[in-house]
Order: structure tokens, then sequence, then C-alpha cells
């Protein structure tokens, strides 16, 4: 009798709220994931509960849903969504989510903080100078310490939005001006002349990697239209042409950037790869596009795992976590 009460239990569908759009200017790339995603979902498994959050960022149906749903899938790019925000509310509210934790999800989102302990870690990455709303710096002392081409970036922000290319006194200040539209915190880094490597990572306690890809952009670097507006923006190798013991290197330091980051779920490691064989973390996406040119997804289906199946895999890591989570002790013994 116990057996078919379980059997029961086993067919019932697992509700997946996904939450998308909220209050970022990556707005429009969150709600062409979601589409995505929903659509691969495994219908015969999972009862999916679509959440929209307005520009404005108004959470109030959303708290109404989160009563009706089993687990959370935050398809939210950038500020609000992919900077622990709405992790430490879902945390709160006691629902298992996909993707990184509060610390993980921060940490990844400020370029300046991530490459501070990817740096510490000791995993290459580019020379950079971070600049605060107020200070002032000149092209002059930035070209001398990182040379003439460099690139300006507001630290909390993803899609390259608000990146710009400056090699001269002019460019470098309508550079700096554009970053501070999106942040109150900008870095500055060195160009760096190398193929754009991207490795997709999967898991908790024991992540793996997947085969990586080499993006080509078209013109000057992998601008938000590049990614996903202009199908022709760029080209995709997947698997990158490399050598073996370079896409060895690639996974190995993918993983380690992935753990040094307190990351758990999923999370895409961009990287530029030198002639010389040199390997540097650019940065760590870990709300990576689902779009139908995004290459998280890309990435795993040419590693044998197809899209629905990848989506059960997030889910199930996303469950696991959760349950581990709830063993911790939130009580002294001596206050019991």
């Amino acid at each position: 009798m116990a057996v078919k009460k379980l059997g029961k239990k086993l067919k019932k569908k697992l509700r997946i709220g996904v939450v998308f759009g909220g209050k970022s200017v990556e707005h429009e790339i969150s709600v062409v994931s979601a589409r995505n995603i929903i659509k691969a979902l495994d219908k015969e498994k999972y009862k999916v509960i679509s959440i929209y959050i307005k520009r404005t960022g108004n959470l109030q149906l959303g708290r109404k849903i989160f009563n009706k749903i089993d687990i959370v899938f935050p398809v939210i790019h950038g500020a609000y969504g992919e900077d622990g925000t709405i992790q430490g509310l879902l945390k709160f509210s006691g629902l298992p989510f996909v993707g990184a934790g509060v610390l993980g999800s921060a940490i990844g989102m400020d370029k300046d903080i991530s490459k501070r302990l990817l740096k510490q870690a000791g995993i290459a990455v580019a020379d950079f100078i971070t600049v605060y709303s107020g200070e002032r710096i000149s092209y002059k002392q930035v070209s001398k310490k990182l040379g003439p081409v460099i690139f300006v970036k507001p630290a909390n922000s993803g899609s390259s939005v608000g990146i710009s290319r400056a090699k001269n006194k002019k460019e470098f200040k309508k550079a700096i001006n554009e970053a501070f539209k999106y942040d109150s915190k900008v870095i500055i880094e060195e160009a760096i002349k190398g193929k754009e490597i991207e490795c997709a990572v999967l898991g908790n306690d024991a992540p793996i990697a997947s085969i990586p890809g080499e993006i080509i952009p078209k013109s000057g670097f992998y601008s938000y239209e590049a990614k996903y507006i202009d199908k022709n923006g760029a080209e995709f190798k997947i698997p990158a042409e490399v050598s073996k013991e370079i896409i060895k290197k690639i996974q190995q330091t993918a993983v380690k950037a992935f753990r040094v980051l307190n990351c758990e779920g999923m999370g895409r490691v961009d990287f530029f790869l030198k002639k010389n064989g040199d390997l540097l973390v650019n940065e760590i996406n870990t709300i990576p596009g689902f779009t139908s040119i995004s290459m998280y997804p890309k990435l795993w289906e040419a590693s044998e795992i197809p899209l629905i199946k990848l989506l059960d895999k997030l889910i199930e890591l996303a469950m696991e976590r959760f349950k581990k989570e709830q063993k911790l002790c939130y009580t002294h013994k001596n206050t019991q």
C-alpha cells in the first residue's frame, strides 16, 4: 500500500516558477531566455508557472505566486536577478531555486571583486584599474599602466552593456561617461589580443565543465548587438580549435574559477587565450543566456547534454542543495 502511495507522489508534477523580466537593462534578453526555457521544460514532469517581473521591479504579484510553486528558476539577467538580490528573497522565503546562491551571485556579478578573488587564488586575469563615482582619472594615467588600447566597463553589468573600447583621450572620456550610466563603480582593463573562449560549468559540490567554444566577433568586440540581436555579429566554433592540452586547461580553470567564486548550479566562464598559450579569465556569468544563439546551452548540447536534459539537471541540483541546507542547524542548543 505504501509503495502505491509513493508511486502516486512521484507522478505529481513539480511546479516550476520561471521568474524573468525585472529591473535590468537586460530585461529583453531575460524574456527571450525565459521563453526558450519554458518551451524546453519537460511538460510531463513539470507544471510551468511564468512569473514576469515588470521593469519597475514590482514583486507583489510574484509573492502571491510563490506560495503555489515548488522551485524557482530565476532567469533575470543582470541587476536585481543575477546579483544575489532575488536569491536572498527566495532563500528567506524558504524556496529552492536554480543557480548560484546569494554570495556566489553577488561575487560573480561584481567584476572588480571577482577579479580580485580570482587573482588571489592564482587564476590569471587581465590587468585592471577600479574607479569609483566622483574619482578622476586621465587617459594618460590609464594608458601608462594598461597600454594605449583599453576597455571600460561598469563593474556590475552583463551582456556587454555599457562596455566601450577606447584608444585615445576623447574615446576614453566618452567610455567613462557611458560606463557610469550603469554603475557607480567602473573597471578599466587592458586590451588582450587572443581568442575569446567560453566554457560552461554545471554542478554543486562536484562541478563539471563542457567542451569549450570560441567566439569570433565580426567587429571590435563581442557587443550586446552581436550577442543577442545580430545573428551574423559573431562566428561560433564549437568545439574551439585548440589542442587537447589547452582544452583540458580551460576546463580545469573553469571549474576552479567556479568554485573560487562560490558558484553553484550553473555558470559560464569566459576566457582570453593568448597566442603563447596563456589563459586569462575574463568573467563568470551565473545566469547565462538561454536564447537560441546563447553559448551556455550550445556548449552543453555539443557535450551531449541537450537542453531538456540540461534543465532537468539544473532543477535536480537546486533541489539537492535545498535538501542539504535544510539539514543545517539554525538554532544553538543552549537557546532551544
